[in-house]
């Protein structure tokens, strides 16, 4: 980590060339990844960097410079060249030691578990889930741990520290019915703020389980219809679809440079009295969570939407600035070399009184979407689409048939009025987030909702 006395030395020399605020971001990572096909290791890697990312603003402006060399000869030199020969150090705020949130729950740090019993432990997971049917022929795991360790301080006076640990399994198990000819694979990719005790507790086995008997019942899916119709998605990642369909809509990156469907309308009914969006950062141990965000604010439970009034943005420092508002602890980035803009943490729709029996009940031919494998979003026109993973026919209030893929379309200000039904049986999945900060790990929750009418696509029965 760097001294309080080095940073102080960058912050000065950036003041004394009459920036309005500087940031120092340090960064000290080391990454386990693990690719298994079946038993065998198709990629193993152990990896370390550090690097350091130096911010100014002047006005609304913002300059970023960033370097893996952290040597203090190195980065103050950096900074003559880029802001030239600095004045008379003006005045700044003293750095103020900072506590940040208690959000990692670990009991082992990465390097406390050797690289082969993680192997071995993940080796038993697949096989766990081979196991559970016989038409699973691959089983597949990816395997992330993550310790990171940050420094942020700034010409405010935050001084901050923070250790990040995360661990993250992919699990994908592929049954293939020789008859038929059909292939289906499931998917689900558990994590949380920990170590890799995670691997040990016992869940995973059941997840690998769970998409293996997925998979089966995938086996021989129907093309989906096409056309307008009811759309039940049902709870945990299947918040994905609110990540995209508003959430992004819904950061200061989009809305403070009027790109947005919802700039300008806090105060004003964008979604149906069902519908309570939140993102929270602080939530303790779950994967999208941080003690302090990466301009060194305090993270928060943040509700964007309350019984569907539009109640706040997310807002990092500049669009805050930009917006005469206050950051909402939301400025995050993947590592140094990215500056921090507003994103996303643990983003979901809270819990209703429905319940799901009621909502298929009320459906007479729909789609049940179970999960969601990606999608995509402008902000500035809410136009979205996404691809559904694990997809069911709804027809006179039962499940009937597997589906094929199918693309929901629409767009935030057409859809969130049309949630009419949130169910109580709320649960939160994980996942990444790619924009222009980086790729970053998300939560994405909600209890199962059902939309009265939307666009899907796939091909005509």
């Amino acid at each position: 980590m760097l001294t309080q006395a080095y940073i102080e030395k960058i912050l000065d020399y950036a003041v004394s060339c009459k920036v309005d605020y500087a940031e120092v971001f340090f960064e000290d990572a080391e990454r386990t990844r693990v690719d298994l096909v079946d038993s065998e290791v198709s990629k193993c890697s152990c990896t370390r960097e550090s690097g350091i990312g130096i911010r100014m603003f002047r006005g609304l402006e913002c300059e970023y410079l960033y370097s893996a060399d952290t040597r203090e000869e190195k980065v103050l030199r950096l900074l003559k060249e880029y802001l030239g020969t600095g004045g008379v150090f003006g005045k700044r705020t003293p750095l103020s030691a900072m506590t940040p949130h208690e959000v990692t729950m670990y009991r082992m740090a990465p390097g406390r578990m050797a690289l082969q019993k993680k192997i071995g432990l993940l080796k038993g997971i697949v096989k766990t889930g081979k196991s559970e049917e016989s038409c699973i022929v691959q089983g597949r795991a990816g395997y992330l741990d993550t310790d990171q360790r940050v420094q942020i301080a700034n010409t405010e006076g935050i001084y901050a520290q923070e250790r990040r640990l995360r661990t993250r399994v992919r699990l994908l198990m592929t049954a293939k019915d020789d008859r038929q000819g059909d292939r289906q694979t499931c998917f689900t990719g558990p994590g949380a703020m920990c170590g890799p005790e995670f691997l040990e507790d016992g869940r995973l086995e059941e997840h690998a389980r769970k998409i293996a008997r997925n998979a089966k019942n995938m086996l021989g899916a129907r093309p989906c219809p096409v056309g307008r119709m009811p759309v039940i998605i049902a709870n945990g990642f299947g918040g994905l679809f609110f990540h995209e369909a508003c959430g992004h809509s819904l950061e200061g990156t989009s809305v403070a440079n009027g790109c947005s469907e919802f700039a300008g309308k806090i105060g004003t009914r964008i979604a149906s009295e069902k519908v309570t969006l939140v993102d929270d950062g602080s939530m303790a141990g779950e994967w999208g969570s941080l003690g302090i965000d990466d301009e060194g604010i305090l993270t928060r439970k943040n509700v964007l939407i309350e019984s569907g009034i539009l109640k706040g943005y997310l807002l990092d420092r500049m669009e805050a600035k930009r917006m005469g508002l206050k950051p909402t602890g939301s400025a995050r980035r993947e590592n140094y070399r990215f500056a921090p803009v507003s994103r996303m943490t643990n983003t979901y729709i809270a819990p209703g009184t429905d319940k799901l029996s009621d909502m298929l009940d009320s459906v007479d031919k729909g789609v049940f979407v179970k999960d969601i494998n990606a999608g995509s979003v402008d902000p500035l026109t809410g136009e979205f689409n996404f691809n559904t993973g694990e997809t069911y026919l709804i027809e006179k209030g039962e499940i009937t048939v597997p589906l094929k893929s199918a693309t929901l379309i629409g767009t935030g200000r057409e859809i969130l009025p049309k949630v009419d039904m949130v169910s109580d049986d709320f649960a939160l999945g994980q996942g990444y987030c790619y924009a222009g900060s980086g790729q970053i790990p998300i939560g994405a929750g909600q209890p199962a909702v059902r939309i009265t009418e939307m666009t899907v696509g796939g091909k005509e029965l």
